[in-house]
């Protein structure tokens, strides 16, 4: 008797992420594999890639009308998507999902599109299936980060979290939704009070053990500014910096976002194509490496002051993995028996930090655990 294979349709499978989270689902044998997207070629070509066959490749448009027809058709079990940007997109695709009574994971990095999520939680409900947004780094890992560490404060006050690329130049989607910012007031969690930070300044740095060193950091507008004061009542302090391998490109951005701020531009959007063409060529420049920090403090359980500095770091060029880190890893979690719970819902809770990195073995990817009472 054969073992019943879970139907996976990865939609935006060729795309800068999507390719990353096929290669990490083709090796499991629970996983039954479709690689969807607007271009057939690319689909078949990265099928073939992946040991596949050409039957695994399907022309899936992400504004198709009938796309919840289609996904029943196929006979899907679980959808995720990754094609973005989802900045400005609707929730179609997670309809369609509904509607074909399957599983939605998506990867979505904007605070609006995350925040009004749970618009579809009544017809998630009521299909029984389970519709997951933000399965990627920011909130599942570095939720699941503070998650672990949680039990180590009788009062937590703060958590920073930063993000820092390697040279390996994410796809464009992902640098207009960095540009779409630039300038732009950004509602933070800082001090007790909700204020007002310019997206791209509020420069901070950080140092990385190698080795990634020492970087360069911006304030981002991220979903974690909303989600993580929510799962962890009495913070005072929420903030997410990102920033690139390259000081001077991130001098760059910083330049377009005062011009944006100061009113001499209205958006840095219109440069985003040019910064993507020259950023792509000068990648054998720059370091391979990367990394990611989240940062608690408050009071240990005796009531004394307390810091956590968690880390981890990677090199190779393999940092763009980690964001696929828990969309694989949930997804092979469902393959081997788990149902998540049913409605619409963000990806806290539902994976550890273990989980998530065990999705990622064999990469250039380290964690360096945090030393208790470091403050």
């Amino acid at each position: 008797m054969t073992e019943t294979r879970t139907r996976v349709l990865l939609l935006g499978a060729y795309g800068f992420f999507g390719s990353r989270i096929a290669a990490g689902l083709a090796r499991n044998p629970r996983v039954q594999l479709i690689l969807a997207g607007r271009d057939l070629a690319k689909a078949t070509a990265l099928a073939y890639q992946l040991g596949l066959s050409a039957d695994s490749a399907r022309r899936v448009d992400a504004d198709e009308a009938r796309l919840g027809l289609l996904l029943r058709k196929l006979g899907v079990n679980v959808l995720i998507h990754t094609a973005g940007p989802f900045q400005g997109q609707d929730y179609h695709v997670a309809r369609a999902a509904i509607e074909a009574r399957c599983h939605y994971l998506d990867l979505a990095d904007s605070r609006v599109f995350v925040n009004g999520f749970s618009c579809l939680d009544s017809a998630a409900r009521t299909a029984q299936v389970a519709v997951i947004t933000g399965v990627s780094s920011l909130p599942a890992l570095s939720s699941a980060v503070v998650d672990r560490y949680r039990g180590a404060f009788s009062r937590l006050d703060s958590i920073r979290v930063g993000i820092s690329s390697g040279a390996l130049v994410p796809g464009i989607a992902t640098v207009r939704a960095i540009f779409s910012y630039c300038g732009q007031p950004i509602c933070v969690l800082e001090n007790g009070q909700w204020i007002d930070v310019p997206g791209w300044l509020d420069r901070r740095t950080h140092e990385f053990p190698r080795p990634v060193g020492f970087r360069l950091f911006s304030a981002c507008d991220v979903p974690d500014l909303d989600l993580l004061p929510q799962r962890y009542p009495g913070l005072k302090t929420v903030n997410f910096h990102a920033g690139f391998a390259s000081d001077s490109g991130h001098k760059l951005v910083e330049l377009l976002a005062r011009q944006v701020q100061a009113g001499r531009l209205t958006s840095a959007l219109p440069f985003a194509k040019l910064f993507y063409w020259v950023a792509r060529r000068v990648q054998p420049l720059l370091s391979d490496s990367g990394g990611m920090y989240v940062k608690m403090e408050g009071l240990d359980i005796d009531g004394e002051p307390q810091q956590l500095n968690w880390s981890l770091v990677t090199s190779e060029n393999h940092g763009p993995h980690v964001p696929c880190g828990p969309a694989i890893a949930l997804t092979n979690k469902i393959a081997a028996g788990f149902v998540p719970p049913a409605g619409a819902q963000t990806c806290m809770g539902l994976l550890s930090v273990e989980e998530i990195l065990g999705a990622l073995k064999g990469l250039r990817i380290r964690e360096i655990l945090p030393l208790q009472n470091s403050h």
